[in-house]
């Protein structure tokens, strides 16, 4: 804090109070700096300074295609410091109900449309090896550590083929496209002017059409109805005009929550057991739900689905 305390006495903003907002899953803190009616949000990334130049990289491409990202006012590279614009505490997930969700994700599925406008030169590849590197992090950190589930040689070859079925059918659909990469409801934002600002975007990469729209729409921390997701999905489809059958697109959307919801397994039980984050591990049930009701939905997966209810009946 004394650091940033020393900073913040050569800033504009040496004379704002300051409390803790916020901390995310990775090794950031967010402090929000106010004085009378005037907040901004101060970003320390002091553990962790690689994430920056990304962050401010990321943030301009995304500005530049008319996503309400936040606009960056002071920078300290050295010491790991952002003051950014603050788009306040309400996120989707302390307003989502029955009653609005479909208007409200409407409105996100338009902003993932802007996003896919941004610049994707020189952000990192959703390549095959990357989808399986992340992917391979659910069998170490959710079947072996959390588990305690070591695979024979039949199970091994279950999850080969299914993985390899699953970024088969990713790679598929249409690719290079921006991706945010963690879009959900604790990533955005509702403003006092009922706009919706976007956050926590800087591990961005250049992917698959769906990434987004299935981090949106299965949501790894609120769920709605299957029918009504689908509906959503396809008009998504529509209204970017992409020339696929509703089984086809729907199967591209299905296979991308796989890999995503796969991945989330992993990383869920590995916030838990190597950075000691307890709260993930009540997300991991709704996750675990979405990849057994997919999985069953398709022959290339169904091995796996009964692999997995198999493991976790055991416990």
């Amino acid at each position: 804090m004394d650091k940033i305390l020393l900073w913040l006495a050569q800033t504009p903003y040496k004379d704002y109070g300051i409390e803790i907002a916020s901390a995310d899953a990775s090794f950031r803190q967010y402090f929000r700096l106010t004085l009378g009616e005037k907040t901004v949000l101060l970003m320390d990334a002091s553990r962790e300074k690689s994430s920056l130049s990304p962050f401010l990289d990321v943030t301009q491409r995304l500005l530049n295609a008319g996503v309400n990202a936040p606009k960056i006012y002071e920078q300290n590279l050295d010491e790991g410091f952002l003051i950014l614009e603050d788009f306040g505490n309400v996120h989707y997930l302390n307003v989502l109900n029955n009653s609005n969700f479909k208007t409200l994700y409407k409105s996100a599925m338009d902003e993932i449309i802007k996003m896919q406008n941004a610049d994707t030169k020189g952000l990192p590849l959703y390549d095959k090896a990357f989808l399986h590197f992340e992917m391979d992090l659910m069998r170490t950190w959710y079947l072996e550590k959390k588990l305690s589930h070591t695979l024979d040689e039949t199970q091994e070859k279950i999850l080969a083929n299914a993985l390899n079925a699953i970024s088969e059918v990713v790679l598929s659909q249409p690719q290079n496209l921006f991706v945010h990469r963690d879009y959900h409801s604790r990533n955005i934002m509702v403003q006092t002017n009922g706009n919706i600002g976007i956050i926590d975007y800087q591990d961005a990469m250049s992917g698959a059409i769906t990434y987004d729209l299935v981090s949106l729409l299965k949501d790894c921390y609120i769920a709605y109805k299957r029918e009504d997701i689908e509906v959503l999905v396809l008009a998504f489809r529509d209204k970017k005009g992409i020339n696929a059958d509703n089984a086809t697109f729907i199967k591209w959307f299905d296979f991308m929550g796989l890999q995503r919801h796969i991945k989330v397994l992993g990383v869920f039980s590995r916030l838990h057991i190597r950075d000691g984050k307890e709260g993930y591990l009540k997300d991991i049930p709704l996750t675990l739900h979405y990849v057994l009701e997919t999985a069953k939905r398709y022959e290339e997966t169904q091995a796996l689905a009964s692999l997995l209810e198999e493991f976790t009946l055991k416990r």
